[in-house]
């Protein structure tokens, strides 16, 4: 258990709508090693995406736990999560997040200022050119394509050395080109930083570059 970073015990999650209460996650239970890239699968619906947020502490168990690096995160109220992301888990979304009023070099400082790092700003712009985008540095979000975009999403995931990495579909709004390149960067940063990686997908061929996979179906690991 020395070497687990990520742990979900028979998580359950019910969402209430104006349709009344639906049972998103129906009991999962799975472990997760540090340096371990998993690929999450399962058809629209399945609670692919739910699985991740409650990893990254952004959506609350109705039962059962959820432990990152030790410490069980539904125990914590938002600010305890809040802090305990920071620094440790980088977060990469389908739709980039981006603050639009910020460059590509402030978005990406902007986490690091938040924790505090004296080298934000050169560290930002070491992880901008990192990922290709050294030209962009005073860009904003809308001068930017979406492969860019998603290029400065993943350069701020992963500013802050993060030990857990989390992307739900980050390849979804990007054509087939843009996709491969922003996958091939993902796993390489992964690879080099030693971080555990999540990566909810629906394409085969992104699931199986992935060390181990796991199906989800109906709310439960099949």
């Amino acid at each position: 258990m020395a070497d687990t970073v990520l742990s979900l015990d028979d998580v359950r999650l019910t969402l209430t709508g104006s349709a009344g209460p639906v049972e998103i996650l129906r009991g999962i239970s799975a472990n997760i090693n540090r340096g371990e890239s998993v690929g999450l699968t399962g058809p629209s619906g399945s609670g692919k995406s739910s699985a991740l947020m409650l990893m990254g502490g952004l959506e609350r168990a109705t039962s059962g736990r959820v432990m990152a690096l030790g410490q069980d995160l539904t125990a914590m109220d938002e600010d305890a999560l809040a802090r305990f992301r920071r620094g440790r888990m980088g977060i990469v979304f389908q739709s980039f997040h981006l603050v639009p009023t910020m460059t590509a070099l402030e978005n990406v400082a902007l986490p690091l200022e938040i924790a505090g790092e004296a080298d934000a700003w050169p560290r930002a712009e070491a992880e901008l050119r990192a990922v290709g985008l050294g030209h962009r540095l005073t860009h904003y979000p809308t001068e930017m394509s979406g492969g860019e975009q998603q290029r400065v999403a993943l350069a701020r995931a992963m500013a802050p050395r993060p030990a857990i990495l989390l992307a739900d579909e980050p390849t979804g709004n990007l054509d087939a080109a843009n996709g491969v390149a922003i996958m091939d960067l993902l796993f390489g940063l992964q690879a080099e930083h030693g971080a555990t990686l999540v990566l909810v997908t629906h394409a085969p061929d992104l699931a199986a570059r992935c060390d181990r996979v796991l199906h989800l179906a109906d709310g439960r690991l099949a």
